[in-house]
Formats: structure tokens, C-alpha cells, sequence
């Protein structure tokens, strides 16, 4: 029994005081720090707290209901009859589409301040920036393939896109 009162004396995990590691997890609720640590002599104490982040809720808008199913269904009906059957015609009367080399996050401007490179109606040069694609934290600048008017803008600023994703419609 002598032995045992002497091995915990010499035991520093037996000498830890609870009271201060009581108040060492005060210090951090009350502070928000996520870990301490103290030392005394050959002594360490260190007291840790794992913070989880709760997603924010994200809000979905319902879709809009028809009113009236049968109007879309002939609406529908009539589309194909106006499309043109010859898939040139088809590109010619909507356009060239500028789509996107990577996967990333569009900017429309340089700077939130900065004008925006490209709009609906600019006439564009080749090789002129329309927007940019930042990937893995580097900006790349999409370009203008050749001389033309910006018919659309097919994304909206911080929009994130695939690769392959129309972004600009260039007049054919």
C-alpha cells in the first residue's frame, strides 16, 4: 500500500488538478479559443474543444406551377414546326457559343468596381477578354475567338461552371 501512495506521488497524471483544467475550459468557452495549453515543470496540460460550423440554411423558390397543362403541350407541338430542319441554319440564327476550358467559378469583371469586360450588344475583337475562369485560385481569361457582337451572356458573375458550359453567344 506504501508503494502505491509512492507511485502516484511520482505519477504526474496523478498530480493534475482538476480544479485547473476546470478553469482552463472557462477560458475557452468564455474566449472561443478552440485549444490552451499549460505547462509546469515536467507537467503539460492541454485542453482542446472541437468546433463544428452548421451549414446555413440554404432556400429553395417552389417551381411555377401551370396554370393550364394543355397550353405548354401545344406550345411544344408548334416549336418544332418553326425550327429550322438544317442544323446550320439553326447555328447561324442563334450563334456561336464561347464555352467554357475548365471547371471553375465565372467572373464577369476584374473587380467587384471594375466594369464588367463584356455586355450584350459589345463589339468584341479577337483574342479580347469576355470574362474570366478562376480555377484552383488562378484567373483565366476567356477570349474572344474572333471579331464579332456579343449577342448573350449565357452566366451570371460567380456562377460556378463545368467544363464545356456555353458562357457567351458571339453573333454568327
Amino acid at each position: 500500500m506504501a508503494d502505491d501512495k509512492k507511485a502516484l506521488k511520482n505519477d504526474p497524471v496523478a498530480e493534475i488538478d482538476t480544479g485547473l483544467v476546470r478553469q482552463l475550459a472557462d477560458i475557452l468557452n468564455d474566449t472561443d479559443l478552440t485549444e490552451i495549453e499549460v505547462e509546469r515543470g515536467d507537467l503539460k496540460i492541454r485542453v482542446a474543444r472541437e468546433v463544428t460550423v452548421a451549414a446555413a440554411p440554404v432556400a429553395y423558390a417552389p417551381a411555377p406551377v401551370a396554370a393550364h397543362a394543355a397550353a405548354p403541350a401545344a406550345a411544344a407541338a408548334a416549336a418544332p414546326a418553326a425550327m429550322p430542319s438544317d442544323p446550320a441554319a439553326l447555328k447561324a440564327k442563334v450563334g456561336e457559343e464561347v464555352k467554357s476550358p475548365m471547371v471553375g467559378t465565372v467572373y464577369l469583371q476584374a473587380s467587384p468596381e471594375a466594369p464588367q469586360f463584356a455586355k450584350p450588344g459589345d463589339k468584341v475583337k479577337k483574342g479580347q477578354t469576355l470574362l474570366i475562369v478562376e480555377a484552383m485560385k488562378t484567373m483565366n481569361p476567356i477570349q474572344a475567338p474572333r471579331d464579332g457582337v456579343v449577342l448573350d451572356i449565357l452566366v451570371g458573375d460567380a456562377q460556378p461552371v463545368e467544363f464545356g458550359e456555353p458562357l457567351v453567344l458571339l453573333e454568327a
